[in-house]
């Protein structure tokens, strides 16, 4: 019997099947794909993402391979928020391929001892009390005590599940290619700048390599959107809206996404989780998908192997749903207004000039880029007034000896005591001790979770022992 069974090998699913393994439970990962897919869905990362793999020392494999453009990109198209303003010691975008992530997730879960299985897809499943059996395809079944569907948008464990997936289907259909091109830079240039006057949902620049990548609006919704774009269907549609389709061959890869929204309404049922895509589907815009789906598996991981292990406190578990919910709500939200905001009718325009000038105040501008970077997200932890910090994740800060991220790979919760005076006995196996101080905190002890989240600030030791087992169960031994 595994520990764990990850259904799904995409990042959501390597980030899990890694942050498991960081606590050294038995995980399977099954991908039904033979091979990796070369499709580019995603082109980067946030500040929030860049954290979570600099909290992980997973930064530098990312760094040398992508590419940093500074601010947190653009809201609906229009070109701030800035990320001047951030709270974040990584103010950028990381472009990188989600092939290229893909490769280093895969590589990082099976460094640290995750088994991985391609071309073995999930077909059915049934649970009890004590685990979850998992039937494949070609008839085998396997036994696992928890299984997690990171299986996409069509998910079939939330299928099998009979978990409710409510919102709006697809409405608006785009295709996007990774393609070489014969036109001159200089026309390819001058003719996506004319049509985004007034078609903002068009857009063909060097990707590098001699690739250009290329995103059009299709002609229609497809039936069946898991079969992606000929050439010729590309080739047409750039000459629909540019009147020239630049010369397209030899494409990397071409696929399809929409504007098809929803959200499931639980994320577990008894031993069965969600995370990514199998449990929120929104529009692409902004980027914020592949990072939402990191984020969820970085929030699970270590509450999942907390439970595995035995000490998870009651409720630890339940609060990835109630913590990624409201979260994956709030990315909605965004994505629906940019979607509106594209729409080149009189309303929708009139709503873009306006809020290109609200853009323009330092507040207005912050808020946004905290929404698309994933740098504003505060869980609610129920306990009244609270510390401006408390919930919130903390960026990484100089310390006296180092820094703080590098005191976070192993996955481990993490006391920074800048009073030498907190004690964490029954609980060194679960928390690191770290006596240090940083000109960047003002606070005498902080108390984070594995995921860098804030979990308690103050000096009392008898404060700190109420809430260490919250969040890390009861003091070993007891």
């Amino acid at each position: 019997m595994f520990d764990v069974i990850i259904s799904g090998g995409g990042p959501t699913g390597m980030m899990l099947a890694a942050e498991l393994r960081l606590h050294d439970v038995d995980v399977l990962v099954l991908e039904r794909d033979v091979e990796p897919s070369k499709a580019v869905r995603s082109l980067g990362l946030h500040p929030r993402s860049i954290e979570i793999l600099d909290q992980r020392g997973l930064l530098e494999r990312f760094l040398s391979l992508g590419t940093q453009y500074p601010g947190v990109g653009s809201f609906a198209g229009i070109a701030q928020p800035r990320a001047a303003h951030l709270d974040t010691a990584h103010g950028y975008i990381l472009g990188i391929p989600q092939p290229v992530t893909d490769r280093l997730l895969t590589e990082r879960a099976a460094e640290l001892g995750a088994q991985i299985r391609r071309g073995s897809e999930v077909t059915g499943l049934d649970q009890d009390a004590s685990g979850v059996d998992v039937e494949l395809a070609d008839g085998t079944r396997l036994r696992s005590r928890w299984l997690v569907g990171c299986d996409g948008g069509r998910s079939l464990v939330r299928g099998l599940l009979g978990i409710a997936f409510p919102g709006e289907p697809a409405t608006t259909e785009w295709l996007l290619g990774e393609v070489e091109v014969t036109a001159a830079p200089e026309e390819v240039a001058a003719a996506s700048d004319e049509v985004r006057k007034t078609h903002r949902g068009f857009g063909i620049g060097p990707a590098g390599e001699g690739i250009y990548r290329a995103v059009v609006p299709a002609a229609s919704v497809a039936e069946d959107r898991t079969v992606p774009p000929t050439l010729e269907e590309f080739r047409m549609q750039l000459r629909a809206y540019a009147g020239t389709d630049f010369g397209v061959h030899s494409p990397r890869s071409l696929t399809r996404f929409t504007d098809a929204t929803r959200l499931a309404d639980r994320y577990r049922e008894g031993r069965v989780l969600l995370a990514g895509d199998a449990a929120h589907v929104h529009p692409p815009l902004g980027g914020q998908g592949l990072n939402l789906g990191i984020q969820d598996a970085f929030n699970l991981g270590w509450k999942l192997a907390a439970e595995v292990d035995g000490w998870a406190p009651e409720g630890l578990l339940d609060s990835y749903f109630t913590e990624r919910h409201p979260v994956a709500e709030d990315v909605l939200t965004i994505t629906r207004a940019q979607s509106e905001l594209l729409s080149p009718e009189p309303g929708p325009q009139a709503v873009r000039r306006l809020l290109t000038e609200l853009m323009g105040f330092d507040d207005v501008s912050r808020f946004l880029a905290e929404k698309v970077s994933g740098t504003g997200i505060r869980y609610d932890f129920g306990e009244g007034p609270e510390p401006e910090l408390l919930g919130r994740r903390l960026r990484d800060i100089s310390l006296s000896q180092g820094r703080l991220y590098d005191r976070m790979h192993d996955g481990r919760g993490l006391l920074l005591d800048a009073t030498g005076a907190l004690s964490l006995s029954g609980w060194t196996g679960r928390v690191d001790h770290v006596v240090d101080v940083s000109p960047e905190l003002d606070a005498p002890g902080v108390l984070l979770r594995p995921d860098g989240h804030v979990a308690w600030i103050g000096s009392s030791q008898a404060d700190l022992l109420d809430h260490l087992p919250r969040w890390f169960g009861a003091a070993e031994g007891a």
